[in-house]
Formats: structure tokens, sequence, C-alpha cells
């Protein structure tokens, strides 16, 4: 007999707009319990299996910490221990840990693979970041908005590579209903799949999306300005050709001076004098350490609320 499959936090398309501001309001909670120097142990007993097929700062201390500050536990697994594809198939490893952990976090290259991890699971499964989607930095950037203004009063603009924080950008705004601009070059948007989804999310919601492959168009006059690396992992070899393209793309003084009260928004980690300057990095416009810290209090309450 084939287990109940549970709940997951693949994309942000699957949940409603509701339930991703209860996991905000959960999420701000913990932040103002952590920083009383409480932690709820509403996981106690639980395990998080952990398992990166890239490397990781943020995902890897946010969720071990995470489930530790909830009383529970979490193993990281690698994929020369775990062999996907090679050893074992996706089945078997989802079907194998649904016996012994409680939930599973994913970070890996292929989209399909946490989809199909899920799939096959009893147990929730989370999105840790695939090449097409990270849900887990976005739910952080929505509680770095709030702790601003007004999420759904927001504007928005993204500058760079339409990559997988680009798609979940999107998404977000789309199911939230804020404004949000993206500014990329022509030949390289946002997922067209997702640009399609988020629009028709976004006649509910009352969302605008607009794209401008001038980027000073995209931010003038925005609350917030965010941008990301232009070359991700497994994209190393793209790297100098990548800089020419992305080149007025950068954030920096000039830029900024279109938008002269945005704050600046970057997931981290920052190739300095790229994709961002050090003076906009590490200047009083930055929010940057405050979305790396929401991370470790969004994913908290996405832990709950799936393993609880």
């Amino acid at each position: 007999m084939t287990a109940k499959r549970a709940r997951s936090f693949i994309t942000l398309a699957a949940w409603s707009a509701d339930e991703l501001l209860e996991l905000l309001s959960r999420a701000q909670e913990l932040k103002r319990l952590h920083h009383k120097g409480e932690g709820p142990q509403t996981l106690r007993g639980r395990t998080l299996a952990m398992y990166f097929e890239k490397p990781s700062l943020r995902t890897h201390v946010t969720f071990e910490a995470g489930m530790t500050q909830l009383g529970g536990h979490a193993i990281l697994l690698r994929p020369e221990q775990v062999g996907i594809g090679t050893r074992e198939s996706p089945r078997d490893v989802a079907r194998g840990l649904s016996r012994w952990v409680h939930g599973i976090m994913a970070r890996t290259f292929s989209h399909a693979l946490v989809e199909q991890l899920a799939e096959e699971a009893s147990i929730p499964v989370i999105n840790g970041l695939t090449d097409l989607l990270h849900p887990c930095q976005a739910m952080a950037d929505l509680q770095t908005i709030s702790e601003k203004m007004d999420p759904k009063e927001a504007t928005l603009a993204y500058v760079g590579d339409g990559n997988n924080v680009a798609n979940s950008l999107v998404l977000l705004a789309a199911l939230i209903g804020f404004r949000i601009r993206l500014g990329t070059p022509a030949s390289h948007p946002v997922s067209a799949r997702i640009l399609r989804l988020a629009e028709g999310l976004a006649r509910t919601s009352g969302a605008e999306i607009a794209w401008s492959e001038d980027p000073v168009e995209a931010i003038r006059g925005v609350d917030f300005v965010y941008t990301d690396t232009w070359t991700s992992m497994g994209q190393e070899e793209e790297a100098a050709t990548r800089r020419k393209v992305f080149a007025p793309y950068q954030v920096n003084s000039a830029l900024l001076e279109h938008c002269p009260d945005a704050w600046v928004l970057h997931c981290m980690p920052a190739h300095r004098g790229e994709e961002i300057t050090d003076e906009i990095l590490d200047g009083p416009r930055s929010l940057v350490f405050d979305q790396a810290e929401n991370r470790l209090h969004t994913q908290k309450a996405i832990l709950e609320r799936l393993m609880r």
C-alpha cells in the first residue's frame, strides 16, 4: 500500500497568499523569540535529512541551526554518500528516508529531482535551491521587505540574470500582490514557464509584473533593488561572457541615483565588484545581512508547518 504523500515546499505557486503570509507571521514571531533568547521546542524528536549537491553556507547553517533551535536534529548527506542516479534511484532514496526521518531538504541542480523526491516520499520535502527556483530565499526576502514596509505596497526591481532567485521573486510578487520590475538582458530572461504562471496568479492578486532591458528604467523610483551573482554554480565556463553581458546591470552608486530612497537586496554569496560594488553592499542602504538572518527564521516557520 502506498503511503499518503505529505505536503512539501517545492514552489511558492503551490501555496496560497494567505498561507505564505501565515508563514511570514510565524517567522516574525520566531525572530522576536530568538532575539529574546527563547526557542520553542516544537520539533523535539524530529530529524531533517539535508541533501546537498551544491556548496552552501546560508542554506546549510540556517537549516541545521533552525532544527537545533526548535529541538530537532539535522543530518548532512552528500551526493557521494547517497549516489542518487548511480547507487540508488531517487525513488528508493525517498522511500528509505521516509522510514527514517521526518523531512528532507534538498539543494540540487535539477528541479525535476526535487519534484521526484517529493512525489515518492511520504514525508515533507523542502526545496533548498534548484536551478529553477529558490523559494526559501524568497520567503526570507518577503520577511526583509516586511520589516521596512507593507509588502503589498512595495515596488521591487530585480536587475541582472533571470535566474532561480528572479523566478521565485516573480512568483512571490504575483501571489502577494506587489509590483516587480525585471531588468534583464533579452538573452537572459526569467523562465518563460514561470512568467506565464506568475502572470496568471497576478490576475487574482493585482500584482504588476514589468520587464525592461534597460536597468535604469527598471529601477527608477522603486523601493527595493535586488541583484544576484551573474554566474551561478555550474556556469563557471560562461563567466567571462556573462561579465560582458551583465556589465550595464551592476548595482552601483550611479545606478542607484535613479532610486535615491531604495533599499538594496542580495541573496549572497556576492561577487563583489561584479554585480554589486563594495560601497553599496556594505553601505547604509544594504539589507543583505538582514536577508541572510531571515533565512533562519522563515525556514524555521516552514519546518514547523511541515514537520510539527
